[in-house]
């Protein structure tokens, strides 16, 4: 074999193991994805500048974990609402109401801090605002990508917008863990507030995106309720809900993050570097898959790869539970991180390949409530038992909770661990 043929073969074998970036030259998806890359970082900054407020005004991780209950009923609420609606309107003008409605409350975040008016009410008033306009925005961004790219692309897309996300929650926390102690906490919103600002052109610059049937019309209860009804007769995306719903739930310690950085890892007061690689340790080993996500396209049995990412989930949330040191505990969390991330792509590549497009925006509405608001139910259930229990028992606990539930739903949904995804023909 000649050595340009061994180079050729190296190189081939190198394309199917790294991100496939053959989305991206699309241009209407290259456009979403490069507002997602816009406030990857920014909207991270809120993410941890939230809860970092809320504790230097209790000094509780009860009161953090309050923030999840705050921001449940938004999502629950507008999640299923929003992708009702983003099954009956032009998507691109929905998202763009949800992008001004998100920078419009980071404004006033960045406000109430740099005023000092230090009131905890009015930071989860403004946490519920963000987080509806939030769940609005998000089902229907993803319920766009499926058409914008072809179904064989669907892995890949999917694992573009999520890595970029992740990307986001790395470089996000560790630049607020180092810029709050330099600029303060209250510029952490403004910056965010200018990163959804700048986004706004990208989503401007997409095609419109009426319903396939032509006809946009108001969504009501009925359509909420179609969705409920549709996810009930199938099996496989009701399981997909089912096993993410446990992983989170069960497996999210960051409502222990700042208790921990403090009380555990040696920051000070004000907030430091740990609180950073805490918030950043889970996106890092998301983004080391996503970066090597290649490979996942080939995988077929999408059900049993799901399961397996989230036992391996939570046997990684329990070492970090019992771990002492800084450097371990973000090791086991970059490792949960990367079980998690395989179980997203797959999880989400299930939903746009096995919901029809009428349904699609509800069927993403519901992905949003599992997945962001599975982490708020964590927040308040890991803070309150933190509190009681203890930070790491909470964290291990609730590991070890993940992996004999998992076996459970399994069990019960054999359907899920059966899946197949359907072959490409090329």
């Amino acid at each position: 074999m000649s050595v340009e043929a061994g180079a050729s073969r190296k190189r081939k074998r190198f394309g199917s193991v790294v991100i496939d970036i053959q989305p991206l030259k699309v241009p209407a998806f290259r456009r979403l994805w490069v507002g997602t890359a816009v406030t990857a970082i920014g909207s991270q900054l809120t993410t941890v500048a939230v809860p970092k407020q809320v504790f230097d005004l209790t000094g509780s991780s009860a009161w953090v974990g309050l923030t999840g209950a705050v921001a449940l009923v938004p999502l629950l609420v507008f999640g299923l609402w929003g992708g009702a609606i983003a099954d009956t309107v032009d998507r691109r003008k929905l998202l763009l109401l949800g992008n001004a409605g998100i920078a419009v409350v980071s404004a006033l975040l960045w406000l109430q801090a740099w005023l000092n008016i230090g009131s905890v009410w009015l930071v989860l008033v403004l946490l519920a605002l963000n987080q509806a306009f939030f769940a609005i925005n998000m089902p229907t961004r993803s319920a766009i990508v499926a058409r914008l790219v072809a179904p064989e692309l669907l892995p890949a897309a999917t694992a573009l917008s999520g890595t970029m996300n992740m990307f986001g929650t790395i470089f996000g926390p560790m630049a607020a863990g180092a810029l709050m102690p330099v600029l303060g906490l209250p510029t952490l919103y403004l910056i965010d507030t200018i990163a959804l600002l700048l986004t706004l052109y990208t989503v401007w610059r997409l095609p419109a995106l009426p319903p396939l049937s032509g006809l946009a019309r108001r969504a009501g209860l009925r359509d909420v309720i179609d969705g409920f009804r549709y996810m009930g007769t199938q099996k496989v995306l009701l399981a997909s809900f089912v096993v993410d719903i446990i992983a989170m739930v069960a497996g999210m310690p960051r409502a222990l993050f700042p208790e921990m950085a403090e009380r555990t890892f040696g920051d000070p007061p004000g907030g430091g570097l740990a609180l950073g690689w805490l918030f950043a340790a889970i996106p890092i080993g998301s983004v080391v898959i996503g970066l090597f996500s290649g490979w996942l396209g080939r995988i077929r049995r999408q059900g049993v790869a799901v399961v397996v990412a989230i036992c391996a989930w939570g046997a990684a949330i329990v070492g970090f539970g019992l771990a002492h040191a800084l450097w371990l505990a973000v090791t086991f969390l970059i490792i949960g991180g990367a079980a998690d991330m395989v179980s997203a792509i797959y999880r989400q590549s299930i939903l746009q390949a096995a919901a029809t497009d009428e349904m699609r925006g509800r069927m993403q509405g519901a992905f949003t409530v599992v997945v962001a608001g599975g982490p708020r139910i964590a927040d308040v259930t890991h803070g309150w038992s933190g509190a009681a229990v203890g930070t790491a028992a909470a964290s291990a606990g609730g590991g070890v909770l993940v992996i004999v539930l998992i076996v459970i739903a399994v069990a019960m949904l054999p359907a899920f661990w059966r899946y197949r995804a359907a072959a490409v023909v090329k």
